[in-house]
């Protein structure tokens, strides 16, 4: 028997005993945990006693008034929802009920396929405004949004180019390796901006596929394809008056990218399977890994999207061009996790944070966010005097700088030098890793903390 805890719990009060059954057998086959009740008494009860995530309240109860019912409820509750059972003769009871805070109405006589949708619509708000609760409370309590991290003299350039926009609905683009802080940029802007109470919508382009990408972005209507059985909101809905983020916008299909373009130049979609044109006020913020002039030269990405994206371009360099902050950030980290584990750590020996300074980082920031993690949840005393799990960055992750010999590095202009020495260390990496996982790519991915389809990519590139 499932666990009741893990099942959407509701309450259905009404006085009619047919209807009650009726709905009691209905969502119980809906795999829902429910409570029912007959009166405002009972059901107060039942809301003090127990956890209630969506309420059915009837308008009209024996002696007394539902929407007394709701206005108690709503006290006892605040972020209850209620959606109200009415007959045709007492509609303005319902709108009145809207009023007092009720979420939705349904009329009588019932349609279950309504009723269902209505109560799974709701409680998907519910999550999404919970979901988005959360993340806006933890990133305020992780990271201070009033400032992005870093004494780098280019990243400050790319912070104060985001500053003179982020109150303009411009798009903005964000290029840089893996793990240089793309995503944390982008909370930045809107956090910092005017639509910071509206939502921040973030999707990796790189996770779903064609299909599913389509219908997280536009959303779909009930029936539009196998598997639709309701309608359902996309990502830029849900980011209306705020802002979406689009990570690896590199590995989306051209077919998107003309729909994403036509969204961009009219402001307006359709959902999938839908007529309806929705228009939106969304600001796009994308960002990738790739080198997106080269994906348009070999036919791979369009111009005319790439140029509607990038009408200001901001640039993360790796963690090994910004060694400055290292220390910075690793303060930053240190202070985050001794709190976040409840810990008085308040620093680190001088001689592993000159190891810091001296590693290549592949994984950049959240390579070195991964490893002081670690490091604060085994330390047993108020300072870091050991990085258990350093003996995985062996001499093949040092800066070529602090290798015996230079013999393997071909110098040229800095720009063909960087990229030489980040592929061949990149390559080692990845194929060490293989190595380790026995050639099993997706725990390989896993492991290096990318993609499996951006794993595959380097692998092709570097034969491996």
């Amino acid at each position: 028997m499932d666990n009741p805890a893990e099942k959407p719990r509701i309450l259905i009060v009404d006085d009619e005993e047919g209807i009650r059954f009726g709905l009691e057998r209905l969502f119980r086959r809906e795999a829902f945990h429910v409570f029912t009740a007959v009166d405002i008494e009972s059901a107060v009860e039942i809301l003090q006693e127990e956890e209630v995530d969506v309420a059915l309240f009837d308008i009209r109860l024996k002696g007394s008034d539902g929407i007394d019912l709701l206005r108690i409820s709503l006290k006892l509750i605040p972020d209850l929802t209620v959606i109200m059972i009415t007959g045709h003769g007492s509609i303005d009871s319902s709108v009145a009920a809207m009023k007092e805070g009720a979420i939705d109405y349904i009329l009588k006589p019932i349609d279950n396929a309504t009723l269902l949708e209505t109560v799974r619509k709701s409680l998907e708000l519910k999550t999404l405004r919970n979901e988005n609760s959360f993340l806006k409370s933890e990133l305020r309590n992780s990271l201070d949004v009033r400032e992005f991290l870093s004494r780098n003299p280019a990243v400050r350039e790319t912070v104060s180019i985001a500053d003179k926009v982020k109150n303009t609905p411009a798009s903005v683009f964000i290029s840089g390796e893996s793990g240089t802080g793309k995503e944390v940029l982008a909370r930045y802007i809107h956090f910092t901006s005017n639509r910071q109470e509206a939502n921040f919508i973030g999707i990796n382009c790189a996770a779903l596929s064609e299909s599913l990408l389509l219908s997280e972005l536009f959303g779909h209507e009930k029936g539009s394809f196998t598997g639709a059985l309701e309608q359902r909101q996309g990502k830029f809905e849900l980011a209306d008056k705020g802002t979406l983020f689009l990570d690896e916008i590199g590995d989306m299909s051209l077919d998107i990218q003309s729909k994403l373009l036509r969204f961009l130049e009219e402001r307006s979609f359709e959902r999938v399977g839908g007529v309806r044109q929705i228009h939106v006020d969304v600001r796009v913020i994308a960002a990738t890994n790739q080198n997106l002039k080269n994906m348009i030269r070999t036919g791979r990405f369009r111009k005319d999207l790439y140029f509607r994206l990038n009408v200001i371009s901001c640039h993360l360099p790796p963690l090994h061009q910004r060694t400055e902050d290292i220390p910075l950030l690793t303060g930053h980290f240190i202070h985050y996790y001794s709190e976040r584990y409840n810990k008085a750590i308040h620093g680190i020996r001088p001689e592993l944070q000159k190891q810091l300074t001296r590693h290549l980082w592949p994984g950049n920031i959240r390579e070195l966010q991964n490893l002081i993690n670690q490091a604060v949840l085994l330390c047993e005393g108020n300072e870091i005097i050991s990085l258990r799990g350093w003996d995985r960055f062996d001499s093949d992750s040092e800066l070529p700088e602090e290798r015996d010999s230079d013999d393997e590095v071909h110098f040229g202009k800095l720009k063909e030098t960087t990229e030489e020495i980040v592929s061949r260390f990149e390559k080692k990496l990845i194929n060490k890793a293989l190595g380790r996982n026995k050639g099993n790519r997706t725990r390989t991915a896993e492991e290096l903390d990318v993609t499996r389809k951006t794993l595959g990519r380097k692998i092709e590139k570097y034969g491996l």
